[in-house]
């Protein structure tokens, strides 16, 4: 639903590491976001996480503001979030490349839920989402002392997801734009019909 809703504004981009993995596909062929962007989505982005918890604290009639205690740091849990943050980053990255990303909303949510199941860390894969979760003291909480190797071990699953996708698709940084939704081209066509009008 977010990505449907948010899309044509920012791109769908609610992640920092398919943000930055968007730059760093794209410096080579000149697509992709850029370094700018990246600093003020993940800026965005943290804070989107942390108003989020904050926001489901208070429909859940819990404390406004809480820390996590719940300490999710093991073997299992990093190499699950390795596992979910590859499995996200190529899942996006080849929708674009393959000219569907109009399906990035479906399939990303698809892929989210399932990762849940099939991964020991119940797929956070998202730096942003990590950090808002640690302001939620509930059974989907992280510790703060946590949080960091549950980061590390997203940004790695981010690189490897690239590789992956560097592998199957060597011409993938060509459709760097188009991830997660193309929004250059809703822009211009409002505008396009704004000056028209």
């Amino acid at each position: 639903m977010l990505i449907l809703l948010f899309g044509p504004v920012s791109g769908a981009h609610f992640n920092p590491v398919v943000s930055a993995a968007d730059w760093l596909l794209g410096r080579r062929a000149g697509t992709g976001i850029s370094a700018s962007h990246v600093v003020s989505y993940t800026v965005a982005q943290i804070t989107g996480g942390i108003v989020g918890a904050v926001l489901a604290n208070i429909m859940f009639d819990r404390r406004v503001f809480e820390i996590a205690t719940k300490d999710r740091i093991n073997t299992g849990h990093l190499v699950g979030e390795v596992v979910a943050t590859a499995g996200l980053i190529a899942l996006i990255f080849a929708l674009a490349r393959t000219g569907r990303s109009g399906l990035s909303a479906a399939a990303v949510g698809a892929y989210i839920g399932a990762a849940y199941w099939f991964t020991s860390s119940t797929s956070f894969a998202n730096p942003a989402v990590t950090i808002g979760r640690v302001f939620s003291d509930t059974f989907a909480g992280i510790a703060p002392t946590s949080a960091p190797g549950f980061i590390a071990a997203q940004i790695v699953g981010a690189l490897i997801g690239l590789a992956l996708i560097a592998a199957l698709y060597p011409d993938a940084a060509k459709t760097a734009d188009d991830v997660v939704i193309p929004h250059h081209e809703t822009h211009g066509h409002n505008a396009d019909q704004r000056s028209s009008s």
